[in-house]
């Protein structure tokens, strides 16, 4: 489906959870959409939202790889209407010790959590910055405020890009373009299960429904806000783990993701 001439909101990841999410309350806010993720998946949901009357556009591209994200560019550049929202939703998660996990699946989350998603905002927020206008909402985690045994490279990746997020935002101060930083905590989509963390007393937690993170963040970047933190026991944990020392939160992390533990509880 062809874009009409109204203002445009890119989603990533948006095939399913968060990322859907996010693409619902956008179109819900008259926004047309142009949703993205690396599965099939992506145009499916691109019905689902059209059936709520949004405008879309869907593209499968493979967002770890600088050819996906190229993809993904010019889709947007060949739209008449600019981008006004960004929402930097693509990530994937990895659970089991660092040691055993595969050195490609270990290069995949790089890829797609921080190589992927700042190729990307190199040029959305290039594209925002010549016209003036733009707001970017980088969805980062809870978990890049502890150092994530058993899922140790995913935390890392999200604490790459919290940081990321505020060094960003201060560049493009006075620019007409925000950036906003989304740091949910668990939230009940497929990440868990594709991430191997179903045996896990994470796995098996109470989760945040993805529509509430979602909203959340969509009206923090409206607001033009620096950071969010979606649900008040993740506001807590956060603010415990800013003064708790990192190898006390690394054995507590330990727990809640090491294989198995839910069946040792």
């Amino acid at each position: 489906m062809a874009m009409s001439m109204g203002k445009l909101a890119v989603v990533t990841g948006a095939s399913t959870g968060i990322g859907l999410e996010l693409a619902r309350v956008a179109g819900r806010e008259g926004y047309d959409l142009l949703i993205a993720a690396d599965e099939e998946a992506i145009h499916t949901a691109a019905e689902d939202l059209r059936a709520s009357g949004a405008t879309v556009t869907s593209i499968m591209a493979d967002l770890s790889t600088s050819a996906g994200v190229a993809q993904l560019v010019d889709k947007i550049a060949a739209n008449r209407a600019e981008p006004e929202l960004l929402m930097a939703n693509a990530g994937c998660g990895l659970g089991h010790a660092f040691l055993d996990q595969d050195i490609v699946d270990i290069r995949h989350v790089i890829d797609t959590n921080v190589t992927g998603t700042l190729e990307l905002l190199h040029a959305v927020g290039g594209m925002m910055r010549a016209q003036r206008h733009g707001r970017i909402l980088i969805t980062g985690s809870i978990a890049g405020f502890m150092p994530g045994s058993f899922q140790a490279v995913y935390n890392a990746s999200k604490a790459f890009l919290n940081s990321f997020s505020f060094a960003l935002r201060e560049e493009l101060k006075d620019t007409g373009v925000t950036v906003t930083c989304l740091m949910p905590g668990a939230t009940e989509t497929r990440f868990f299960e594709r991430a191997g963390l179903l045996d896990t007393n994470i796995g098996q937690s109470e989760k945040d429904d993805p529509a509430d993170v979602a909203e959340t963040g969509f009206r923090a970047m409206m607001n033009g806000e620096g950071d969010i933190v979606s649900g008040v026991k993740n506001k807590l944990q956060a603010a415990i783990a800013n003064v708790t020392p990192s190898g006390v939160l690394a054995s507590a992390h330990r727990k809640m993701a090491e294989p198995g533990s839910s069946r040792k509880s």
